[in-house]
Order: C-alpha cells, then structure tokens, then sequence
C-alpha cells in the first residue's frame, strides 16, 4: 500500500474514532435516558407476575 494512501486512511479512521468518542462523551454527560423507562417497564413486569401469582381464596359457602 503506498504511504500516502495508508496516511489518508489513518486520518479518516482517526476523525472517526474521535467522532464516537465525542458522542460518547456527550451521552455520558446527558445522562442514560432509557434507564428511568427501563427501570419503569420493569417494574410492571413485576407487578404483572406478582398479580398473576397471587394467591387465590376459596369463595365463602
């Protein structure tokens, strides 16, 4: 591979890198906003098995 085409190559992949990191920089400062739905959307799974696990009572004669 000749040296200027390797060079090209390395500065392309070198702004790349330096993008993601950018954007990974900037998530991780923002926060992860899926956590709160996540966290939330679990919590109803819960909810639902504990709802369809309980318990039931035999009706009064």
């Amino acid at each position: 591979m000749h040296a200027e085409t390797q060079l090209i190559l390395h500065h392309t992949r070198a702004a790349e890198l330096r993008a993601e990191a950018e954007a990974h920089r900037l998530a991780a400062q923002a926060g992860r906003p899926g956590v709160l739905r996540t966290r939330l959307g679990w919590t109803l799974v819960e909810v639902g098995l504990r709802l369809a696990a309980a318990p039931r009572t035999a009706p009064a004669v």
